[in-house]
């Protein structure tokens, strides 16, 4: 099988649980702490080798070199990642303040990506050729958009599936998202890309549209507990969210369902099928704590795929 080649940044989680953020100023005492891998990029490599069935997931990154680089190594040897990196003395590795709301599980976020901050259109053309023979190029946006664009710009010129999963939220340009076969927005990224408010499956269609007219190929929105929204210019499905058990954590779903989708899309799956795939991933994903530490083995996403009807 080609493999699944993914660009963005690991950074070290720093995970604070407690009733509330405090204010300004205020010090709170706090339920538990967690220190384990992170960042969008890393989180779906590790779902994507874990999801897999025999191909490869190769992970181009920045990382310093320090203590937190090696909590990189060891999370992707034991998951399996073939890992892409520039080793970077000049800067740091990067990491991630998580405040999780003890009564609901969510979560928010500050990132400092440290040596990945300076990856650079060069570090793409270096693997160009690894690029070249994916089956699924796969960016996010916490690593400098020039090198995403470049990403998806070899990828694209050699017929590699694109997906761009546009996190954190920033202002792109149209040929840039002309480059994506597939865009996978949250909500609130949604929102941020097309300024249309989307609360509801009938808004979330009206802001595919707006991305359908920009140039994407097609847009998949992830809508939290309400499953997620395919959209392209021919067909519209709505795939409920797949539930594995109590919501323990959010944190990783959003890279869950990425990777998961990245490979169920390089199996040649059907694109709906690929996002319920992608469900099944996020949804056994949030019944553990931890972002890539929670993401599942396809022997999981197999079973509950055939629970729910879909082997």
């Amino acid at each position: 099988m080609k493999p699944i080649v993914i660009l963005g940044i690991f950074v070290a989680d720093t995970a604070y649980r407690a009733d509330r953020m405090p204010k300004m100023g205020e010090t709170i005492l706090g339920r538990t702490f967690a220190l384990g891998p992170g960042g969008k990029g890393s989180n779906q490599a590790v779902a994507a080798a874990m999801a897999g069935s025999g191909g490869k997931t190769h992970f181009i990154t920045r990382l310093g070199k320090d203590d937190f680089a090696q909590i990189a190594r060891s999370t992707w040897d034991r998951a399996g990642v073939e890992a892409e990196v520039t080793e970077d003395s000049d800067s740091y590795t990067g990491a991630a303040f998580i405040f999780l709301e003890e009564a609901t599980g969510n979560n928010a976020i500050i990132v400092s990506p440290g040596a990945a901050a300076r990856i650079t259109p060069d570090d793409l053309d270096t693997r160009a050729g690894l690029i070249r023979s994916a089956s699924v190029f796969v960016t996010q946006l916490e690593q400098p958009i020039p090198a995403a664009r470049r990403g998806l710009e070899i990828a694209r010129a050699a017929g590699v599936t694109t997906i761009l999963n546009p996190a954190p939220a920033a202002a792109l340009d149209d040929a840039l998202l002309a480059l994506c076969d597939y865009v996978t927005p949250n909500e609130s990224e949604a929102e941020a890309l097309t300024g249309l408010p989307v609360t509801s499956a009938a808004e979330a269609e009206v802001a595919a549209d707006a991305l359908l007219d920009r140039g994407v190929g097609a847009v998949i929105i992830t809508l939290g507990s309400n499953g997620a929204l395919y959209r392209d210019r021919t067909r519209s499905v709505h795939v409920p969210v797949i539930s594995a058990g109590p919501v323990v954590e959010t944190t990783g779903a959003g890279d869950a369902f990425n990777g998961g989708f990245a490979v169920a899309l390089s199996e040649g799956r059907d694109v709906v099928e690929a996002v319920r795939f992608g469900c099944a991933t996020a949804g056994i994903s949030v019944t553990r704590p931890g972002t890539a530490p929670a993401m599942p083995a396809r022997s999981e996403i197999d079973a509950l795929l055939a629970r729910r009807g879909h082997a």
